[in-house]
C-alpha cells in the first residue's frame, strides 16, 4: 500500500484546518471558561467538524456531478485556493480561508457555546479544509488511497482535538513567534503542494494536449 496518499493528505490539511493556529483563537475566546467547558467545547467542536469533512468526502463527487464539474477543473481551482492560502500563512497574513475573520470573532465572543461557530465552522471545517477534502478525495486513484484521505482527516482533527485541550499552555509556550515560525514553514510546504495541484489539473484537461 502507498501511504504516499496519507501524508499528502495530511500535510495539506494540517495547514488548511491551522492545527497550530486554532490553539490561540480557542484560547482567546475560552480564557473565561472552565477546563470542563473548554473540554466539552473542544469535544464537541472536532465531531461536528469530523461529519463536516466526512460528508463532503464521501459526497464529493456526486456534488461535482450535479454542477458539472470535472476533475482536473477542481484540481486546479483547488490548488488556487490552497497557494492563496499558503502566500496568506508565508506572510503572516489573516483571512478567512482557514479561520476566522475579525467581524466573525467579534460575534463568537459574545456566544456562550462556541462549539458550532466558530470551532467547529469554520476553525476546523472552513473553505480551505472542505476544498482539500474534495480535492483529495476525488484525486484518489483507488479504495486504499480514498480510506488513507479518510484516515488522514481522522487523524488530523484527533490532533486537533488534543490540541484544543492544551490551548493554553501552547499559547504560553510558543508565543506568537513560535506560532508564527510554524505557520511560515507549513505555508511554504503548502504552497508547493498546491502548485502541483494546478500542474496535475492543467495536465489531466488536456490543454497543453497530451
Amino acid at each position: 500500500m502507498d501511504f504516499s496518499a496519507f501524508l499528502v493528505a495530511f500535510a495539506t490539511l494540517f495547514a488548511t484546518v491551522g492545527v497550530a493556529d486554532i490553539a490561540f483563537i480557542f484560547a482567546a475566546l475560552t480564557k473565561d471558561n472552565t477546563p470542563a467547558q473548554r473540554r466539552t467545547f473542544a469535544t464537541r467542536g472536532v465531531v461536528i467538524a469530523l461529519l463536516i469533512l466526512l460528508f463532503f468526502a464521501f459526497l464529493g463527487n456526486a456534488i461535482l456531478d450535479v454542477f458539472g464539474i470535472t476533475i482536473p477543473a477542481l484540481r486546479t481551482a483547488g490548488g488556487v485556493l490552497l497557494l492563496l492560502i499558503a502566500i496568506d500563512m508565508v506572510f503572516a497574513r489573516h483571512s478567512g480561508g482557514t479561520g476566522t475573520t475579525d467581524e466573525e470573532e467579534t460575534e463568537a465572543r459574545k456566544a456562550h457555546d462556541i462549539s458550532v461557530f466558530p470551532l467547529a465552522m469554520p476553525l476546523l471545517a472552513g473553505p480551505g479544509a472542505i476544498s482539500a477534502v474534495i480535492l483529495l478525495t476525488t484525486g484518489a486513484t483507488s479504495d486504499a488511497e480514498f480510506w488513507l484521505v479518510i484516515a488522514a482527516i481522522i487523524v488530523i482533527l484527533a490532533l486537533a482535538w488534543l490540541t484544543l485541550l492544551v490551548a493554553i499552555p501552547i499559547q504560553r509556550l510558543l508565543g506568537l513567534t513560535g506560532l508564527s515560525v510554524v505557520s511560515r514553514v507549513v505555508g511554504i510546504l503548502l504552497a508547493a503542494l498546491a502548485v502541483q495541484f494546478v500542474f496535475d489539473g492543467v495536465k489531466a484537461s488536456g490543454l497543453l494536449g497530451s
